[in-house]
């Protein structure tokens, strides 16, 4: 019999401080300007914080949010609040008020831990927050109206040095909570236990996966609000690699610059954050070469993409995939290296094969499986012991878990090695710079505009941000409503970045025999020409707001 060794994030922490003391991580805090802290002086820190915590009242199983950028004090709490058993919620920054309200009050979040740059943008939600104590502001500035404001350094002073007396945790305790963006409905909660985390940090500092040691530094720009930054701050804590954070500086040339003085050996981003660091690249020729290893999700990149960094800048680029509900890593490009280059580029643009211990499935329209052929589709079904079995006290979402799969609602295909290509999606979200578009609240709020008779959203391809939102619609007769007039009627209603930069007037939207609305005509009017936007004068010549 084997010791049975609790696969706990207290581990990784006493691991990240006794093997890796000099591993750090690396703070931009300004253009020019990092912050550097060795694994030992954070694991001192947390031990500050933990103590901390529990003399605010935080308890087992209390919820702990944070609204934050990558940066080291978002690292500390990554530990500090799973260690002492409570559950960290990130909150996702780019939500719009009423989605980040319904999160806090749902999750009932007991503190929340915010940059003081975010302060703007809860201050006023404040109020509406059911059950939060106590806002603590990470740095100096302003906590403007946030009530029972409190500082983050002075709290860690006031703890005091010393090691810290962690209590026993469970391993298939929640560690952390993500919600998901909401595409239909009200967003829903994804709790990941000790145990989950462990296994999936695990899994994907493997040669098939993200490829990490303690000789890497990792550049992690996807949020820290995002799926846990996708397990990179625990895989590189549990690796002992170096990790980079960019904090709110995610424009290219800081990027650049980043990646000029540090030399970070892995990135990963966005597709939207690789194109802007490309077309920066090619105009300034900044050093890339130290990026050997790097991960693109959230959508799927253009091989033009991966190739032109590849051929200009010798930076390889590989797919990954998965959900909030999966931790998210379910699988990873990493082709073989020995194989002819049309082969080669074939499946650096599939999202790859799954990585260890998850399994894939594919379900057609008749509920049977569909074969491994690389060209029958159906809807992509996964599971494994990092893949959500529910959502957190929320039955609404119950028909996406099922005999222990969970429907991902992906349309995909899968070859005889295991080589997974998306093909579409079985509901009519829009995915835009790596973030979900709901097409249906979006409709919902074009059509409450007193002038719009019917509206429909569909995807519009776009080199930049993969797809935007094209809104078309039906209006009342008589009425010259403009495309400005309709931006700023959806302006307070939902998130910046969800704003369509074209609208579609059209005489009717056409309908399925049920009288739904047929998305399938508008695809393919789009496709051929015959369906034509009209471009908000603010939109011309600038990209789309970003979502992260």
């Amino acid at each position: 019999m084997q010791n049975d060794f609790p696969l706990t994030l207290q581990h990784v922490q006493r691991r990240m401080r006794s093997c890796s003391p000099d591993a750090q991580v690396v703070t931009l805090m300004a253009p020019g300007e990092l912050r550097r802290a060795s694994f030992a002086e954070l694991g001192a820190r947390i031990d500050r914080l933990a103590r901390a915590l529990q003399r605010l009242g935080v308890q087992a199983g209390d919820r702990v949010a944070t609204f934050a950028w990558n940066n080291q004090r978002h690292f500390e709490l990554y530990f500090a609040v799973p260690c002492i058993g409570a559950v960290l919620h990130t909150l996702n920054i780019r939500l719009f008020e009423e989605q980040l309200t319904y999160i806090v009050n749902h999750a009932e979040d007991k503190l929340i831990f915010i940059d003081d740059s975010l302060v703007p943008l809860l201050e006023g939600l404040a109020p509406r927050f059911e059950h939060v104590a106590h806002f603590v502001v990470m740095g100096d500035g302003d906590a403007g109206s946030l009530p029972n404001p409190l500082r983050y350094e002075q709290l860690l002073e006031e703890a005091g040095p010393g090691n810290f007396d962690y209590p026993a945790v469970h391993e298939r305790q929640a560690a952390a909570l993500c919600y998901t963006s909401g595409t239909t409905g009200n967003p829903k909660g994804v709790l990941y236990s000790h145990r989950s985390t462990a296994m999936h940090s695990t899994v994907v500092m493997g040669p098939d996966a993200n490829l990490l040691s303690s000789r890497d530094r990792i550049l992690a720009v996807v949020p820290m609000f995002h799926v846990n930054a996708w397990g990179l701050p625990f895989a590189a804590a549990m690796a002992g690699a170096d990790l980079i954070l960019p904090n709110r500086y995610l424009q290219s040339e800081p990027l650049a610059q980043l990646i000029v003085s540090e030399r970070p050996t892995m990135m990963a981003g966005v597709p939207t954050i690789y194109s802007d660091l490309l077309r920066y690249a090619d105009e300034h020729r900044p050093d890339l070469s130290s990026l050997v290893n790097c991960i693109c999700g959230g959508s799927a990149a253009p091989v033009k993409l991966l190739r032109d960094f590849q051929e200009r800048h010798g930076v390889v680029i590989n797919h990954a995939w998965g959900m909030t509900e999966t931790s998210p890593i379910c699988t990873l490009a990493r082709p073989p290296v020995q194989m002819d280059e049309e082969e080669y580029w074939r499946l650096r643009a599939t999202q790859g094969r799954a990585v260890a211990w998850v399994e894939l499935r594919l379900i057609g329209d008749d509920g049977h499986e569909v074969p491994w052929d690389g060209e029958s589709t159906g809807e992509i079904e996964v599971r494994g012991p990092w893949v959500a079995s529910r959502y957190y006290n929320d039955p609404s979402g119950d028909e996406k878990f099922h005999d222990g799969w969970l429907r991902t609602g992906d349309i995909g295909s899968l070859d005889r090695g295991g080589y997974l290509r998306i093909t579409d999606r079985a509901k009519d979200v829009i995915k835009s710079g790596g973030e979900w578009i709901s097409s249906v609240e979006l409709e919902n709020e074009v059509m409450s505009h007193p002038d719009v008779v019917e509206a429909a959203v569909i995807a519009k391809p776009d080199e930049r941000w993969a797809e935007r939102p094209l809104c078309c619609l039906v209006l009342r007769e008589g009425a010259q409503t403009s495309v400005e007039d309709l931006r700023e009627h959806l302006r307070e209603r939902v998130a910046k970045w969800w704003l369509p930069d074209e609208f579609a007037f059209v005489e009717e939207i056409p309908k399925t025999s049920v009288g739904k609305f047929d998305k399938k005509v508008l695809r393919a009017q789009l496709a051929d020409g015959t369906l034509e936007g009209r471009v908000a004068v603010e939109a011309r010549g600038r990209p789309a707001p970003a979502p992260g």
